[in-house]
């Protein structure tokens, strides 16, 4: 039953996912744009390059921030690397403890050194 649930999780995750990369996209380019326009910011000599760059860094700022859509798809990427995670993933349990056997730990060990 957990892998059905995982199963449907990740197929809704990935329609969300798909039917969003176009916003996912135009949310890179602008962060891209933003990340170029703050650099040109820094470099300028004069107040009137600081405000022409100001601008197109806030145009650019907006047109990053209307992007609702593509956090949506990113959560949905998250989800989908959840589910890969989780998939093959098993509940381990151990035995209780004994201090007295030398040997009570060792499935635990053991454990723990194959996951390295």
């Amino acid at each position: 039953m957990k892998k059905f649930g995982l199963l449907m999780a990740g197929g809704i995750a990935a329609l969300i996912l798909i039917g969003n990369i176009g916003p996912m996209l135009a949310l890179a380019i602008s962060i891209t744009i933003l990340y170029f326009v703050y650099k040109q910011f820094i470099k300028a000599n004069s107040n009137w390059e600081k405000v022409g760059w100001g601008i197109i860094g806030l145009a650019a700022l907006l047109a990053s921030a209307s992007n609702i859509p593509a956090i949506i798809g990113i959560a949905a990427a998250y989800v989908l690397y959840l589910v890969y995670k989780n998939w093959n993933k098993t509940k381990q349990t151990f035995p209780k403890e004994n201090h007295n056997d030398p040997f009570a730990n060792f499935e635990k060990q053991w454990a723990e050194i194959k996951k390295k």
